[in-house]
């Protein structure tokens, strides 16, 4: 079973723009739903999952393609 993925394309958008964006999305979805937060701003493959962390969503993998860092998000509350 694969599950869908929200993408957030916050490229070009500087710390904390690309957490704000996931922040705004993760609201209006249900408990489970995975967001995948494309960012160009290095901060962010940091702030965001600490965040997460922080807050009690789980961090399902970060990681880098070329410029972009992809932080994927699951909403647990």
């Amino acid at each position: 079973m694969s599950e869908e993925v929200k993408v957030i394309d916050a490229r070009g958008s500087y710390c904390p723009g690309p957490l704000m964006e996931l922040i705004k999305s993760i609201r209006t979805e249900p408990v489970g739903t995975v967001f995948e937060v494309w960012a160009t701003d290095a901060g962010s493959a940091k702030d965001i999952p600490e965040w997460a962390k922080k807050v009690g969503h789980d961090v399902v993998k970060t990681f880098q393609d070329n410029e972009v860092f992809k932080i994927q998000v699951r909403r647990v509350k």
